[in-house]
């Protein structure tokens, strides 16, 4: 060691280290930090990428000066992203050599992984990809071919380049969307990524090398596979295939849409926003929404003489409240009388709500309801009895009665809306031919490009940041520390069944990633180097440089109903 040395705080030992200046991280992490054990369960993880003074790096990152370095596995979230991606990247070699003539695309994300399909170059004459039925055959050739790749544990290696190099790179590649993008951000450079020669773009780091990679299936799916990454839970086992009919419909459908309308792609949707099209695309998205809330309110309708009860349920931020209202006011333009109730008034006294392993209030939790009182009061308005109608106050964590009586007449109908209400439990004691049920999310499938997906939940924390700043003064720093959380409750309470549903309501707009962006950046700059929530701060801020934002003026276009005024303000929708 010499005078050039540099000096590095490492987080998981707690300790300083030397490196010679020019050397890695992937040096120290070799000498002192190969492994990292997840402090609740455990487990034993390899390092896969570090956090530089909470920013996410690769291990082939070179440091100049001191710097703090926490190495993470993958039982950390961006260490799980990491190597995602990078399988991403074996998957994508693995088609092009087995299918030279043909395009791999990353379609969305599903709760069993990565829907991907393999596609004929060009487009049908209705716009959409000319799809290429895989076989189970060729799934296993296509497995085999990977586990190739991760055998030979070669590295990947990052690149700097012109981007108007990368942009005709990309062209070559038949990977339009991807020169697109390029096009669109109007950047000097860009980084681009090396596997066995050949070129990608990854908008996150990668780990090392292959041989990393040694968990991962592929499973058949529709025209085309799910890709399963491993267990959050157990590294060894890959996430289980669960078959989702109605969300990959949804998912499906509105890919679809999408590609007709020519907006497949961030790159593509930049293009229109800056050539003055952003209104258009806002009438468009919003007409769209407004002929699935119809055929939503048709069906209760149809089905109004059995079932006299709607329950949406949804996870956070999907737009429950404001699909609660726009049903309802489509119900009445079809004759009948809708009545909106929270099942938030239904919550239990605050000494009786159950507590988490943390010893914490546990809101989320299915029994921090009260079932029985619920059930009574449902039973009691479909037998055509009066009730009185709670309301829970928040402050003193009391349920207080107000003289707010309910009763259903021969056109009425109960609209509730609360994250256990595809629950079956929730209504245990009710006869279940009674309830329509309606599950509203955000299934976001617009894709950044052709083998980089946008994440659903990624798209919902924005949503919930900029609400949370302006309605509840929350910290954009507070939102992202809760949504670890958040998720976990949503993957107890409301994933399992949201299958349950009679029809699912895809509340996503094509539009909102630019709106969005014009709102959230400002909040995550906020957030100091320093904060915990800093990397995941980074990591969004990175993502929404690769979007065009929307100008007030264009924001202004967006209708007072609309599930997005919801989050920015100025919705006009009432319970009413």
């Amino acid at each position: 060691m010499g005078k050039n040395d540099i000096t590095l705080f490492c987080v998981n030992d707690g300790k300083n280290h030397k490196i010679e200046n020019g050397q890695d991280l992937k040096v120290l992490s070799d000498k002192f930090c190969a492994t990292v054990t997840d402090k609740k369960t455990g487990k034993i993880y390899d390092v896969l990428a570090a956090l530089v003074d909470n920013k996410l790096k690769e291990l082939s990152f070179r440091p100049a000066n001191l710097h703090q370095v926490e190495f993470i596995g993958y039982n950390h979230p961006d260490g799980r992203r990491s190597y995602v991606r990078s399988l991403c990247f074996v998957l994508q070699n693995a088609v092009r050599e087995l299918y030279p003539d043909k395009v791999l695309v990353i379609d969305h994300s599903l709760p069993s992984g990565l829907y991907c399909e393999i596609v004929e170059k060009g487009k049908n004459e209705d716009g959409r990809n000319k799809a290429y039925f895989v076989t189970d055959e060729e799934i296993d050739r296509i497995k085999e071919k990977m586990k190739e790749i991760v055998e030979k544990n070669l590295p990947f290696t990052k690149v700097k380049m012109f981007s108007e190099e990368a942009e005709k790179l990309f062209i070559q590649n038949n990977q339009p969307q991807k020169a697109e993008l390029q096009k669109s951000l109007g950047t000097f450079s860009c980084s681009v990524y090396y596997l066995d020669g050949k070129a990608d773009t990854f908008h996150g780091p990668l780990i090392p090398s292959t041989g990393y990679l040694k968990v991962f299936d592929i499973s058949g799916m529709g025209d085309g596979f799910c890709l399963q990454s491993p267990m959050m839970t157990d590294f060894n086992k890959v996430m289980p295939m669960k078959r989702q009919g109605k969300i990959s419909a949804a998912l499906k459908e509105y890919s679809d849409w999408c590609s007709i309308i020519n907006i497949e792609s961030i790159g593509t949707l930049n293009k229109a926003v800056k050539d003055g099209k952003a209104v258009s695309i806002i009438n468009l998205a919003e007409s769209l929404h407004e002929r699935n809330y119809a055929r939503i309110a048709d069906r209760i309708y149809a089905e109004r003489g059995t079932k006299r009860i709607v329950m949406i349920a949804g996870p956070s931020s999907s737009g429950k409240t404001s699909s609660s209202l726009r049903i309802a006011l489509q119900c009445k333009v079809l004759g009948l009388k809708p009545k909106v109730i929270e099942l938030d008034n239904y919550f239990v006294d605050r000494e009786h709500t159950p507590k988490d392993e943390d010893g914490n209030y546990d809101f989320e939790s299915l029994y921090a309801m009260d079932l029985d009182f619920l059930n009574k009061q449902l039973n009691e308005l479909l037998e055509g009895k009066e009730v009185e109608i709670p309301r829970f106050d928040f402050k003193t964590g009391n349920r207080i009665f107000e003289g707010n009586k309910l009763r259903l007449e021969e056109k009425d109908i109960l609209i509730m809306e609360g994250i256990h209400a595809l629950n079956p439990e929730m209504t245990s004691a009710v006869d279940n031919s009674r309830i329509f049920r309606v599950y509203v999310s955000a299934l976001t499938s617009l894709n950044i490009d052709e083998n980089n997906n946008m994440s659903t939940s990624d798209n919902r924390l924005l949503r919930r940041m900029v609400r949370d700043n302006r309605v509840r003064g929350i910290t954009p720093e507070e939102t992202i520390m809760r949504w670890n959380s958040v998720r976990r409750g949503e993957s107890r309470n409301i994933f399992p069944f949201q299958e349950n549903a009679d029809v699912l309501f895809n509340s996503a707009l094509i539009f909102e990633l630019p709106m969005l962006k014009y709102y959230a950046e400002p909040l995550l700059r906020r957030i100091s180097p320093n904060s915990p929530a800093y990397s995941e701060a980074v990591r969004l801020l990175k993502f929404l440089d690769y979007i065009v934002a929307l100008q007030p003026s264009e924001i202004s276009a967006i209708p007072p109903t609309s599930i997005m005024r919801e989050f920015i303000g100025g919705q006009t929708l009432t319970r009413d």
